[in-house]
This record gives structure tokens, sequence and C-alpha cells, in this order.
């Protein structure tokens, strides 16, 4: 199993590079697929987001593709909304929580196929406007065991016509935020499985380099493309565990 969870952590850390994800939408239905109920995945994958989101949000401000400024007080909103929301997972069950990730995947699809695709100005928004977005997406995220960045990367490209690339890189520094309060709490209720988790995390260092190294290669409009596959295929995996165990 140890060597599975490597290498599982990988490819969940070269996605999270390239799509600017916790890791959380993609590595919850490959652990409920390998046997692993949902609520020692979502710990797992807590942990495997704390990892990967410090180490991609580092190289992608150095990379010059991070602007720090407004992130901040939407990071703020979701450190809050992230330790509210384990304490949420810990009360809903578990068939609930499987249908509230299965609604999350859908919106987030529908929000980036909507999304264009090149380079546009970035609107400035209210820094209590930002702070209460992170809030919400923080408690609603967290709770599913996801970094909340497949919430705030639709929102950013969908709704506040953020180029699409950037708003990659702002959802991942967004979950540095969320699933840092997310291991705290969860942590305090004694509901994560370190050892698990570290072996997912530890790996995702690799892929997270290789993941933005490949962001930086392709086109906005192909990495769009790419973007979407990925929200599928996550989709199937967690409705073939819904109504087909």
């Amino acid at each position: 199993m140890e060597i599975i969870l490597v290498l599982v952590g990988v490819l969940v850390g070269t996605l999270a590079g390239f799509f600017g994800i916790g890791g959380g939408m993609i590595l919850i239905p490959i652990l409920m697929f390998l046997g692993i109920d949902i609520k020692t995945a979502i710990g797992i994958s807590i942990v495997q987001m704390v990892f990967s989101s410090l180490y991609g949000s580092y190289l992608n401000y150095k990379k010059g593709s991070l602007i720090v400024g407004e992130g901040i007080w939407v990071g703020v909103g979701g450190f809050v909304g992230g330790f509210i929301g384990a304490y949420v997972s810990h009360l809903i069950p578990e068939s609930i929580l499987e249908y509230l990730f299965l609604s999350l995947l859908t919106f987030a699809l529908v929000r980036i196929f909507s999304a264009k695709s090149h380079e546009e100005s970035v609107k400035s928004l209210n820094s209590l406007v930002l702070f209460s977005v992170g809030l919400f997406i923080g408690i609603f995220a967290i709770s599913l065991g996801v970094g909340g960045s497949i919430l705030l990367t639709p929102i950013l490209a969908g709704f506040l016509h953020y180029p699409l690339k950037k708003a990659v890189s702002a959802g991942l520094f967004f979950v540095a935020f969320s699933s840092i309060a997310g291991l705290a709490s969860h942590l305090s209720i004694g509901a994560i499985d370190i050892e698990k988790g570290l072996y997912v995390a530890v790996a995702s260092l690799l892929g997270v380099f290789i993941g933005i190294w490949f962001k930086d290669q392709v086109s906005a409009s192909k990495h769009k493309t790419y973007l979407l596959i990925m929200y599928v295929i996550a989709m199937l995996l967690v409705m073939k565990k819904i109504f087909l165990g």
C-alpha cells in the first residue's frame, strides 16, 4: 500500500501544480477507489494539500504567475472557513458528503467551460468581499476535503474574468490557507491518518514541480481543455463510488 500511496502522491502533485488545485478533488476519488472510506480520505487529502499548495505557491511566485495582493484577503477568509469546515465534515454523514462533492464538481465544470481562456485585465474587489468569498469557500471545501480552488478558480475565471492561468495560481495560493486551517482543526479532533497522509504528501512535492513546469509550456486554450478533462474524470470516479459502490 505504501508504494501505491507514493505513486498516487506524485500523480496528484503533478495535477495540483498543473491545474492549481490542492489535489483533493482527484486524490479523494482515487483513495475511495482503493477502498479507503471518504472521511479517512479527507484527512489524507488535507495533509497532502498543505505540502503541495505551499510548495506550488512558492514556485508560482518565483515564476511571476502569482500576484499575492488581493489573494491575501481571500486566503485569510479561507483560513477561518477551513477551520470551521473541518468540524462540519465530522458531523455530516458520509453519503451526504459524497453528493455534495459531486455537486461541487458539476458547478466547477460548468463555470470553467464558460470561462474565457485568453488573457484579460484583472478586476479589483473590495477586501471584505474577498474575505467573505474565501470564508464561504473555506467552510464548504474543507468539509469535503478539498482545498477550495475548485470553487475559487471557476469564480475568478468565470465570474470575475481573471485570466485562467492567473486564476489557477491564485487558487493554489488559497489552498495553502484553507488546508493549514483544516489540518489544525482535524488534528484537534483526531481525524487524520498521519502516516498515510505523509506518504502521499511528500511524494506530491515532486509532482508539483513537474506540474508547474508543464503548465508553463502549454497555451491558455489547451490548459483550459485539459482542465475540463480533469473535472470530467473526477466526476466519473465519484459517480462510480456513489451509484455502483
